[in-house]
């Protein structure tokens, strides 16, 4: 074993990966579009085009563990951007051998009237959802055919520093610090389970790691779930700052904002996330790996904190 690591993508998953190794003394490459530096302490930062199996191979060469952390932000650009970078993932940790490491989500599971857990079915019929489904299912073929070693670990959605307009709780931010209303999708007061970024870095980890965890998916250790009001008025509660008032978007506004705005339309093909509860069963990694959550209050500490700025995929 080298102790090499490679991660693609730098925006908060990716950086808490990278830092988490380099803490522990672990050779760490990060691979961006850019090349820029990420600015941790024992990390190179690698320009790479990682839909490149041919530059990405070159990268992960030598590598214990390849982790896929990209998570491009425009839901618009999914259809065209996903496949070829998920096939090049793939490919370079067939080549190379590397544990193939894969950050997914929970929205392969589509719409669910019952806690989420790792046994579900992957039933989107959404287009999002159907591709995350599909990228895992090609990936868990070529495990099962011994062409490589892989996992994938899903969260919901994410808190915890850097994840800014990407995240339903942070995006609200920088107007509710103002005593602003806060307007959000569905129902503000539905259960909703919270994924810290560091949480997910932990378990990815830990699951390319471990052998035994290899061939699955599992679900991020989260906190209990919170609806939007709660969560976003217990984040503001952790500097000192008073609640603001939190209202529903009306889905009038959504449907008809979605006929001129293409990233409108693919956030309402969401919205059942928010509209009923959307748990995630977090029981089967606790047991496996050991490990909990950070602590709530931490959470909301970290969230409201300056934390690591997000960086390119």
């Amino acid at each position: 074993m080298s102790d090499r690591h490679v991660v693609v993508g730098a925006g908060p998953v990716g950086r808490h990966v990278a830092a988490l190794l380099a803490e522990r003394g672990s050779e760490v490459v990060v691979v961006t579009r850019s090349g820029t530096d990420v600015g941790l302490l024992g990390v190179r930062s690698v320009q790479a085009d990682a839909s490149d199996v041919e530059q990405l191979t070159r990268a992960v060469e030598g590598a214990d563990v390849l982790y896929n952390c990209a998570n491009p932000g425009d839901y618009t650009t999914w259809d065209t951007v996903w496949p070829p970078l998920a096939s090049s993932l793939l490919e370079s940790a067939r080549r190379t051998g590397a544990v193939y490491a894969i950050t997914g989500n929970l929205y392969p599971y589509g719409p669910v009237d019952v806690p989420m857990t790792e046994e579900l079915p992957d039933a989107a019929t959404d287009h999002k959802g159907v591709l995350r489904a599909r990228l895992w299912a090609d990936a868990l073929a070529a495990h099962r055919a011994g062409e490589v070693r892989a996992v994938e670990v899903r969260g919901s959605d994410y808190v915890g520093p850097g994840v800014g307009a990407n995240g339903h709780v942070t995006r609200q931010l920088p107007t509710a610090r103002r005593g602003k209303r806060a307007w959000v999708i569905g129902d503000p007061d539905q259960p909703h389970s919270f994924t810290d970024v560091l949480d997910v870095a932990r378990i990815l980890v830990a699951a390319a790691e471990d052998g035994s965890a290899h061939g699955r998916v599992w679900h991020v250790p989260s906190n209990p779930p919170r609806s939007q009001r709660q969560a976003l008025t217990e984040v503001l509660a952790a500097g000192g700052l008073p609640p603001v008032a939190v209202s529903a978007i009306p889905r009038a506004v959504l449907r008809l904002g979605g006929l001129v705005v293409p990233m409108l339309r693919e956030i309402g093909e969401l919205s059942y996330q928010w509209t009923r509860p959307y748990v995630l069963d977090d029981s089967a990694s606790r047991a496996h790996f050991g490990l909990a959550p950070t602590p709530w209050e931490d959470v909301c500490r970290r969230t409201l904190g300056s934390g690591m700025a997000p960086a390119a995929i």
